[in-house]
């Protein structure tokens, strides 16, 4: 993320090659009365290709909390809408990119409508990693690390 001279957050998420793509279709659910993906929807989107990406590399969260007692949440999210999705749009939402901390993981991620390529929604997105019942930060486990980065 960049910052401009007016110092808003800029995001230059659309233009990176993206390691995972979710493909997702926009139903009347996901919009207002007027056919328009309601902003809420859009959150969703992004929470289905993060998890989809984990389970891509063999993590199961069910798992994680049942074996090893830690989940992730959102601490963190910054997002940019620049363009309307509509019904009946196709949705390729990208996981572009993400860092490790020691206690969470920073993910680069949009939202591009699939007939043009033309992006909708740009994001950073923090996912802590918490105790299951303490809901405490604790560090990623050193597995899961290894299994996220080499699936």
């Amino acid at each position: 993320m960049t910052r401009d001279r007016a110092g808003s957050a800029g995001f230059q998420t659309a233009s990176l090659s993206p390691a995972f793509v979710w493909p997702v279709r926009v139903y009347w659910e996901d919009t207002d009365a007027g056919g328009v993906v309601y902003h809420a929807s859009y959150l969703r989107f992004l929470e289905r290709a993060r998890s989809e990406w984990l389970r891509a590399r063999g993590v199961a969260q069910q798992r994680l909390r049942e074996e090893h007692g830690i989940l992730f949440v959102v601490a963190d999210m910054n997002l940019r809408f620049i363009a309307p999705a509509r019904l009946d749009d196709e949705l390729d939402v990208c996981v572009n990119a993400f860092t490790r901390r020691s206690a969470s993981l920073v993910f680069a991620q949009c939202i591009l409508r699939r007939a043009d390529r033309v992006a909708l929604v740009e994001a950073q997105v923090r996912a802590a990693c918490i105790h299951a019942t303490s809901y405490k930060p604790v560090r990623i486990p050193d597995f899961l690390l290894t299994e996220s980065t080499h699936a």
